[in-house]
């Protein structure tokens, strides 16, 4: 196996691993949104507490000799403000005026907005073979999330929804960036900046924040409030967010896009498992659509790398 191919096997399980990460943060979130804390208190939460966790890796990083290099700061205040907060924030709000599997789907829009970027950027469409694997994708997409085909499109929910994808597709292509610092460097400064940012939202009262001490259920059993903010915290934020600016490294934006559409197939999952919310058949299948499609695009990209790095024949 070429060192490339190694590399983007890399990436395509750093890549899973983070949606899966990411998928479990709703059922962790449940529990807690169950014994009457608000939205913006689990964010904060769970955002503060990942950078806790952080930090003491981080100044390990900083005593092994790292230090800041041009056009880091910009970088990292785009991730802070935009893709930690600014996603949190629109999802939030759009789930006021939507159903939450709406607004879920207009959020993860972001891999069809990525690819249309790529395209006006480079001024190349994706080929055929990736589109379909899109297709398909958000196919599955369509029928993991369950959409109600009753459910009422409110326009500032949709308004919401759409910036909430606009602010993933930030996530995704700051991630990429070269001029980003590494990817626990970058986590961790943009989960502190994300924390101020949530607090002064919750401060000027533009958001609910509220909290609780009582103890939470998950898969069955009773834990503590810090367990399950503990495990929000640091497996669905810390791990997921460094493992996906990983893979994203290695596999570029507009592939981890896609691969991040596992994220809600993980987490159809992760509630069956530990809140006891049970798939339908027509998810499962979806799932296997999102899988299927995230192949089909896979093995396009790097069928199209293949052809790149051809050498070019004479006559």
């Amino acid at each position: 196996m070429s060192n490339a191919a190694r590399r983007g096997e890399i990436g395509l399980a750093l890549a899973l691993v983070s949606g899966a990460t990411f998928g479990l943060s709703g059922s962790f979130g449940d529990a807690l949104l169950d014994e009457g804390w608000s939205p913006l208190g689990v964010v904060l939460a769970r955002i503060t507490g990942a950078a806790a966790l952080l930090l003491v890796p981080l100044l390990v990083v900083i005593g092994r000799g790292w230090r800041p290099q041009p056009g880091n700061t910009h970088a990292t205040l785009v991730y802070g403000t935009v893709a930690v907060t600014g996603t949190q924030l629109c999802f939030f709000n759009a789930v006021q005026y939507l159903d939450v599997g709406v607004a879920l789907l207009l959020e993860f829009s972001a891999p069809v907005l990525l690819l249309g970027w790529t395209w006006w950027r480079t001024g190349r469409p994706p080929s055929r073979l990736t589109s379909i694997g899109a297709l398909v994708a958000v196919a599955g997409l369509l029928l993991v999330l369950d959409v109600n085909g009753d459910a009422t499109l409110h326009p500032a929910g949709v308004a919401w929804g759409l910036g909430a994808a606009v602010c993933v597709s930030v996530y995704f292509q700051a991630s990429a960036r070269a001029d980003s610092p590494p990817p626990l460097v970058l986590t961790t400064a943009g989960m502190v900046i994300g924390a101020l940012a949530l607090l002064l939202v919750g401060a000027v009262g533009l958001l609910p924040m509220t909290f609780s001490a009582a103890d939470a259920t998950l898969a069955g059993e009773t834990l503590p409030w810090w367990a399950i903010v503990a495990l929000i915290a640091g497996v669905s934020t810390a791990a997921a967010y460094v493992t996906g600016i990983m893979a994203i490294a290695r596999l570029g934006s507009r592939i981890a896009s896609f691969v991040g559409l596992s994220e809600v197939l993980f987490a159809v999952l992760g509630a069956w498992w530990l809140v006891a919310q049970t798939p339908t058949l027509q998810q499962l299948f979806g799932g296997v659509l999102i899988v299927g499609g995230i192949a089909i695009i896979r093995h396009a990209e790097r069928a199209a790398t293949t052809r790149d790095r051809e050498p070019v024949r004479s006559r």
